[in-house]
């Protein structure tokens, strides 16, 4: 699937904001989400996510979050097929969202609603209603994060050294988190 969610009404697929991320506080009341919260939830892999620390007058500094144990991550999220005027047919989706605990919150307001393997057939509707519940951020312990090279600041970055800590020994580098 493309990651960017295609409304139906949407002429093109560049016809209005792309949506990456969904609210979990507002995802079933907007019209984009509203039935596909319903009727098309998915599991989206990865193996974490970066978010960027925004000092005041300084560059953005990037941080790599996942999972404590090592396992990939699992983010809530919703699909919908969007077809084209001229009948292409694209298959797009979002993540889904919540506001983030610590530590995340230090950095960022919002994290991926992450499923738990057990919770994977209530999420996609296999195990009945009640998928709601599971839009809240992580528990205490689940994720971990820290701070990565500059590098990933560049779309043009690639390699498993993004995802490598970074080496803090000088004091100006440490994290106050």
């Amino acid at each position: 699937m493309r990651w960017g969610f295609i409304p139906q009404w949407y002429q093109s697929p560049t016809g209005g904001p792309l949506l990456i991320n969904a609210r979990a506080e507002t995802i079933a009341d907007k019209p984009a989400f509203r039935a596909a919260c319903r009727a098309r939830r998915c599991l989206i892999a990865a193996d974490g996510f970066y978010e960027w620390e925004r000092p005041e007058g300084r560059q953005p500094l990037p941080w790599f979050v996942r999972r404590a144990d090592g396992r990939p991550m699992v983010f809530g999220g919703i699909w919908q097929d969007w077809s084209g005027p001229d009948g292409e047919v694209l298959s797009t989706c979002a993540i889904v969202t919540t506001e983030a605990a610590a530590p995340l919150s230090a950095i960022h307001d919002r994290v991926p609603v992450i499923v738990e393997p057990d919770n994977w057939p209530l999420w996609l509707g296999e195990a009945g209603k009640g998928a709601a519940r599971l839009m809240q951020a992580p528990a205490e312990g689940v994720i971990e994060m820290f701070r990565v090279a500059p590098a990933v600041n560049s779309n043009r970055a690639k390699g498993p050294e993004l995802i490598e800590p970074l080496n803090m020994s000088r004091p100006e580098e440490r994290p106050e988190i």
